[in-house]
């Protein structure tokens, strides 16, 4: 059986949580969600809690968790599993609503046709799956991005970020919507204007004792030098004017976490409300990306502030993979850069096929990558057949950032793309027709390691005297991905007996 991972419907994975302790920004916890989920939103249905975060350039787009308790999670499926036809990529921020018997997912992508940033709106009578796409309903000056829905006695408003890319502050915005949610109805208001040039995204809104509480994310949202943090205002209307918290902010970057942001409230049937956000790990930091975090929000008397306090303790899985490929079925855990290759990909009888098409220019090849949980870890893989395609494994930023190991003939090539530039780093013969063994391993000083063997031989390193730096691969919005690699004609394929990661 073939799949075109162009046309994938479901993908299933787990997750689950650790302990989590929130004061003034998330102290001593692990993700609840590891690895790049960043912008989160999440929502209450029954007694099921459902969450979704941004996908940026990897597809299928806008992945969907599920749990019961908010502490043991899985994935569940995806919002789109081929990109809508208006858009060109940088799927960000997407946000649950339900209205009407019907779940609403308003979500940020750039339009194909300017590249300019629109939210969208998806529907469906399921929040895990069946998302029809209605296309743009915010276009809005050279930039509409991080929609949020609020039902204000009735009137539904979307609020939106503007004027990220001009020269003036930056403002959050709002407009009626219709009925049905679809369009936009009326005059665009302001909410709140960035007046400190600190920056402003990713509200949320919640009503308590009279009061519309506004919180936001300040500050560089991405990447190594980020500075993201959660501010709050808040009004007596839902229009404003919004007095700013003196004491803000009320998250931020900690001993263990930084940048935290970006994220929206649910509330539990015993009445307490709960913030899913994301912020980076300090020690794997953009190797792992923008992680799913929990934090409680603790109300104060009468009509004093907010403030976040700590959450409930879970548990979390290793993140490790061991797949020997039984069976047709595609494991849950495979994305790929749906700008730059379209993977072909079948299983059977104990292999993984691996072919497809790359856009001109792609330098590296077709990678299908898995999500890193931790900046130290080895990946291992048997290729069996041999031809003239290099087979094997990837660490992928982009298609002008990464870095791997593969077979091709008889020879193993230890190989780099940075720049867009393609560098053969190391070569060695090895025996054609029999399979060989690759291992990649990262390490935490940002350095990789990578090995072969065949017919069950000790390992062998590859150019050991080279301390090969990996540290161009993480780009702005997103960790760099490891996994199985192919490149050469797309009527050749790799043939894998194995696939394994471990996580150190």
């Amino acid at each position: 059986m073939r799949y075109y991972f162009n046309n994938l419907l479901l993908l299933i994975g787990f997750l689950c949580v650790q302990p989590i302790t929130v004061l003034k920004g998330q102290t001593n916890s692990s993700a609840f969600i590891s690895g790049d989920f960043a912008d989160p939103s999440i929502i209450k249905v029954k007694n099921r809690y459902y969450a979704v975060g941004t996908s940026s350039e990897w597809a299928p787009h806008f992945p969907i968790y599920t749990s019961g308790n908010l502490q043991d999670w899985k994935q569940v499926g995806y919002v789109f599993d081929k990109a809508p036809e208006w858009t060109s990529g940088s799927f960000w921020a997407p946000e649950y609503y339900f209205h009407n018997n019907t779940y609403y997912i308003y979500y940020t992508a750039r339009r194909k046709a300017d590249n300019v940033s629109c939210i969208g709106v998806a529907t469906s009578k399921y929040p895990d799956r069946g998302f029809k796409d209605h296309g743009v309903i915010v276009s809005f000056g050279k930039e509409a991005i991080d929609g949020f829905v609020y039902n204000d006695n009735g009137q539904l408003y979307i609020t939106f970020k503007a004027y990220g890319l001009d020269k003036r502050p930056i403002e959050i915005l709002g407009s009626k919507l219709s009925a049905d949610g679809l369009k936009l109805e009326g005059e665009v208001f302001s909410l709140l204007k960035d007046n400190n040039r600190m920056g402003m995204e990713g509200q949320s809104i919640l009503h308590k004792d009279g009061f519309y509480y506004l919180f936001y994310s300040s500050g560089d949202c991405c990447g190594r030098g980020c500075s993201y943090n959660v501010r709050v205002a808040r009004s007596k209307t839902f229009k404003g004017p919004y007095e700013e918290y003196s004491q803000n902010p009320v998250l931020q970057t900690n001993e263990a976490w930084k940048c935290p942001g970006h994220g929206t409230f649910v509330k539990r049937d015993d009445g307490r409300y709960m913030y899913i956000y994301h912020a980076y790990n300090k020690e794997s930091n953009v190797f792992t990306g923008r992680q799913g975090m929990l934090a409680e929000l603790v109300w104060g008397n009468n009509d004093s502030w907010p403030s976040f306090g700590s959450q409930q303790t879970g548990n979390n899985s290793t993140g490790n993979i061991s797949a020997s490929f039984q069976g047709q079925q595609i494991a849950p855990y495979w994305q790929w850069d749906f700008r730059n290759a379209t993977p072909v990909i079948h299983q059977e009888k104990g292999k993984l096929y691996l072919s497809g098409a790359v856009k001109e220019g792609n330098n590296a090849g077709v990678v299908l990558t898995v999500r890193p949980v931790s900046n130290h870890f080895d990946l291992t893989t048997t290729v069996t057949n041999s031809n003239t395609a290099l087979k094997g494994l990837a660490f992928y930023g982009d298609a002008n950032a990464a870095i791997g190991l593969g077979a091709v003939n008889d020879k193993v090539e230890f190989w780099m793309v940075k720049d867009n530039i393609r560098t053969v780093l190391a070569t060695q013969d090895i025996k054609a027709g029999i399979p060989v063994q690759l291992k990649f391993t990262m390490k935490p000083d940002q350095t990789c390691e990578v090995f072969y063997r065949q017919e069950g031989s000790d390992w062998r390193q590859m150019a050991p005297e080279v301390k090969q730096d990996v540290s161009f691969l993480p780009q702005w919005d997103r960790s760099p991905r490891m996994g199985l690699h192919f490149k050469g004609d797309a009527s050749l394929e790799a043939a894998f007996s194995s696939f394994e990661l471990v996580n150190r």
